[in-house]
C-alpha cells in the first residue's frame, strides 16, 4: 500500500541510542549509566518503540572512540555495532523496523551488502541502511588513513557505493531457489547474476552469496543537507533524516528535495523526508520545562564545550573565552559542513553566549527541540506535516527510558486522537508500514520485456 492510496499519516523513527541523546543523559537519575551497552536495556527500548507502533528503531554510528569523547556524554564513547546489536533484537520483536547506520567511505560495499542482507533476513524484512560518508581524521586514522577524503570524494564515493550495493542485492533474482531434493536441483542457474562492476571507485563482480532480501532491499535512508548530500539523497535515498530548527528551513529542504526527486526520475511520494525532533513532554507545559532543566543543570562545562567543538569540524578551540561570551568565529572544514554551518547559525539567530548556545544544542545537536505538553509536541509536529516540511519524524528521546515512556503515553494517543498517526501496523516489514514500494528486479524485468515481445 502506498502513501497515495490511503489518508496519509505521519511516520515515526525512535533514535534510541542506550546512553541517550543528551550530553548529560548517562547522568539522568532514571537512567542506567551503562545503557550504550546493557542489552537488556536495548531490548527494554525495542519493546517500547513497538509498543508505541513505531515504525523503526534507528541508530547512528561512530567508527571512533575520540568523536563520541569530543561530542560529549562520555556514556555513549564505546557502545554495540548496531548491524550486530539489531540481529539480536530482530527475533524479540514483530513489527519494528530497524535502521542501522553504516559508511560508504569506510565500508566495502560487497561486505555491507552481505551485512544489511543478513539482516533483512532475519528480521523478516524489517531492516534498513542509513547511508553516511564518515567524516572526521580521526576517522580516518583507523582506517590507513592520515586524513579524511575530502567532501566531494566522500560524496562521489558514496554515490558509486550505493548503486553497487543495490546491484549486488539484485544479483539472485526472487525465486532463483529451488532447491527440489528430488531432483537435487538447488538454484536456478539463469536466476544468478555477476554484476560486474567496475567504476571509479570500486571494482567487484559479484554475485552476492546471500539471497536477495525479504524486501527487495533493505529501505535506504540517507542523512545529509549539503549540496552533496542533498544530490546523493535525491538519487537514491527512500527516507532521509534532516535537521532543522523551524518551519520555513524545513519546507525549504522538503521541496527542494522533492523536485530534485521528480528531477531525477522518481516518485517524490516514494521519499519521506523526517526531520529529527527532541521532545521533552509533560502532562503541563511547566512539567516539561522542569525535565529540560533538569538535563541541562547535568552538564559538565568540559562537555558542552566538546560538544561545539566536534559540531564545528574540531576547529572551534574556546578554552580560554569565556563561558557567558560570545561563540568566537571557526573555519569551515571537510567534516559535516551542514551541521557547522546549523550551529552558527543557531548562535547568531539567539545571540547566545558559548554557555546557553551548548545548553541548547545538548539535546539533540542541532535537530529541533520540543518542550510542552503531549497537546503542543502534537501541535508542532502536525504544523510540520501538513505545511510541506515532514512526511514523519526521528523522535529523538533526550534521555533513556524515560523520554521514550513519555512520548509513547502521551503524545502516541494525542496524535491518534487526531487521526495522524496509526493504532495498529499496516503490515510486517518496513517497506509496508512506511508505504514504500518493494524495488522490482531489473534481472526479471528484463526477462519478463523479452517474453512479452516474443
Amino acid at each position: 500500500m502506498t502513501s497515495s492510496s490511503k489518508s496519509r499519516q505521519i511516520k515515526l523513527g525512535a533514535f534510541l541510542p542506550g546512553g541517550g541523546q543528551h550530553v548529560a543523559a548517562w547522568r539522568h537519575p532514571e537512567a542506567p549509566a551503562d545503557g550504550a551497552t546493557n542489552f537488556e536495556f536495548h531490548k527494554q527500548l525495542a519493546l517500547t518503540a513497538e509498543r508505541g507502533l513505531f515504525d523503526a528503531y534507528f541508530l547512528a554510528d561512530n567508527l571512533t572512540v575520540g568523536l563520541g569523547a569530543r561530542e560529549g556524554g562520555n556514556g555513549k564513547i564505546a557502545g554495540f555495532e548496531p548491524v550486530t546489536l539489531f540481529a539480536a533484537l530482530a527475533p524479540l520483536t514483530s513489527h519494528l523496523g530497524f535502521i542501522a547506520t553504516a559508511s560508504t567511505t569506510y565500508e566495502e560495499p560487497y561486505t555491507l551488502a552481505r551485512k544489511f542482507a543478513s539482516l533483512d533476513l532475519l528480521s523478516n524484512g524489517r531492516a534498513g541502511w542509513n547511508v553516511v560518508t564518515s567524516a572526521g581524521d580521526e576517522t580516518a586514522r583507523n582506517f590507513n588513513r592520515d586524513v579524511q577524503p575530502n567532501h566531494a570524494e566522500r560524496y562521489a564515493r558514496a554515490h558509486e557505493h550505493v548503486v553497487t550495493v543495490k546491484a549486488l542485492w539484485d544479483s539472485w533474482e526472487d525465486d532463483a531457489f529451488i532447491r527440489d531434493k528430488k531432483t537435487g536441483r538447488f538454484y536456478d542457474k539463469d536466476k544468478l547474476h555477476d554484476i560486474d562492476h567496475k567504476g571509479e571507485h570500486f571494482s567487484v563482480k559479484g554475485p552476492l552469496n546471500v539471497p536477495r532480501p525479504v524486501q527487495g532491499h533493505p529501505v535506504v535512508v540517507q542523512a545529509g543537507q549539503s549540496e552533496d548530500g542533498r544530490g546523493l539523497a535525491a538519487a537514491s535515498a527512500e527516507v532521509i533524516f534532516t535537521a532543522h530548527q523551524n518551519l520555513s528551513s524545513a519546507q525549504e529542504f522538503y521541496r527542494d528535495i522533492k523536485a530534485r526527486v521528480a528531477t531525477a526520475g522518481r516518485d517524490p511520494e516514494q521519499v519521506l523526508i523526517m526531520p529529527g525532533v527532541a521532545p521533552f513532554v509533560g502532562r503541563t507545559e511547566e512539567e516539561a520545562r522542569a525535565k529540560y532543566q533538569q538535563l541541562n543543570d547535568l552538564i559538565l562545562p568540559e562537555d558542552g564545550v566538546a560538544l561545539l567543538n566536534a559540531l564545528a569540524g574540531q576547529t572551534l578551540d574556546i578554552r580560554g573565552y569565556p563561558l557567558d561570551g560570545p561563540l568566537p568565529p571557526s573555519r569551515e572544514t571537510e567534516g559535516m559542513k551542514s551541521r557547522q554551518a546549523l550551529i552558527r547559525q543557531i548562535a547568531d539567530e539567539h545571540n547566545f553566549t558559548i554557555r546557553q548556545l551548548y545548553q541548547w544544542v545538548a539535546t539533540a545537536r542541532g535537530h529541533y527541540t520540543v518542550i510542552g505538553s503531549a497537546a503542543q509536541v502534537a501541535d508542532q509536529l502536525e504544523e510540520w506535516f501538513t505545511n510541506e516540511a515532514a512526511d514523519g519524524f526521528n523522535i529523538l528521546p533526550p534521555w533513556l527510558p524515560g523520554a521514550l515512556d513519555d512520548f509513547v503515553d502521551l503524545v502516541i494517543p494525542e496524535l491518534q486522537r487526531r487521526g495522524l498517526f496509526r493504532t495498529a501496523y499496516e503490515g510486517r516489514t518496513l517497506r509496508e508500514n512506511l508505504g514504500l514500494r518493494r524495488p522490482e528486479n531489473p534481472w526479471t524485468v528484463a526477462r519478463s520485456t523479452v517474453l512479452a515481445a516474443e
